[in-house]
């Protein structure tokens, strides 16, 4: 470990036993107070998973074709989406962190990034229908050309894209924001172009953010159900996703139900573990 690693964490650790030894009974309470919810959190998980290892993942249920074709889709088009959130919203997230575009866009473009965290996926679905479905505006056109969106497998990526890519882009326009201007400006004025200084000097400083929203974001698009439910539909073999799967065996099969419902919770769990480890340790790995 550096250095400076190891006196910022000394100073961590210094200036949380310092806060106990003067707030002692009052972190204590804290702590009491804070039990009931850490519970919630827990319970429900550590229940899933101790049920999926009691099923055993129900190997045989997972081998059924139309369990095979969902995680296949699923990968397919989650990996889909995460690609083009990060080539699309790697320039977008430059131009918002670095202040590019007059105020009051940039505030616009960030409410409209920020819009589908706090918006149900459903309402994202149906909005998505109404531009690229059959009578949409956009996708009347489209489906008139012979290019048909609503209900197929596109359908299914523009779906998880809409609903995950602000988790990339929010993160990058935070790892971008936190760069010292100096460095940049340094390498300008050292004779820098502007693409030497973005793939030598930007990216490379912001890749801890850049990396962790990528991972969020397939996690997010993994995950996505109800925006694909109205957008794409639940057709076997060609917009069912894990999620609807999983949705469906609470009513054929629950073994196989709680089987899903299980991987993608510890996919969950690595990614989020994975996320943390990055952030810790990105540095070492470029």
């Amino acid at each position: 470990m550096p250095p400076s690693s190891r006196s910022q964490s000394g100073r961590r650790v210094q200036t949380a036993s310092t806060w106990m030894y003067g707030y002692g009974r009052q972190g204590m309470l804290l702590g009491l107070w804070s039990v009931p919810i850490v519970l919630f959190l827990a319970l429900p998980v550590a229940t899933l998973l101790s049920q999926s290892l009691v099923l055993d993942f129900q190997l045989t249920g997972l081998a059924a074709d139309q369990v095979r074709q969902a995680l296949l889709l699923s990968l397919q088009t989650s990996v889909a989406a995460t690609l083009l959130t990060v080539g699309l919203g790697t320039p977008l997230a430059f131009l918002l962190a670095k202040g590019l575009l007059p105020t009051w866009i940039t505030r616009g473009v960030i409410v409209l990034v920020e819009l589908p965290l706090i918006l149900p996926p459903v309402v994202a679905g149906v909005a998505l229908l109404l531009v690229f479905g059959r009578v949409g505006w956009l996708g009347q056109w489209l489906y008139a050309a012979g290019m048909p969106v609503a209900f197929t497998p596109t359908a299914v990526i523009l779906a998880q894209l809409f609903v995950a890519s602000p988790f990339f882009i929010r993160s990058a326009v935070v790892g971008l924001e936190n760069i010292d201007l100096e460095i940049e400006n340094a390498s300008a004025l050292d004779g820098a172009s502007f693409g030497q200084m973005l793939r030598h000097i930007t990216l490379p400083l912001a890749c801890n953010a850049l990396v962790t929203g990528g991972i969020m974001t397939w996690a997010r698009a993994l995950g996505e159900f109800g925006a694909t439910l109205i957008f794409a539909g639940n057709f076997p073999g060609r917009t069912q996703t894990m999620p609807m799967v999983i949705y469906l065996g609470f009513d054929i099969d629950m073994a196989v139900s709680l089987s899903l419902a299980g991987i993608l919770l510890l996919v969950a769990l690595v990614v989020l573990t994975l996320a943390r480890w990055v952030q810790r340790h990105w540095r070492r790995i470029i």
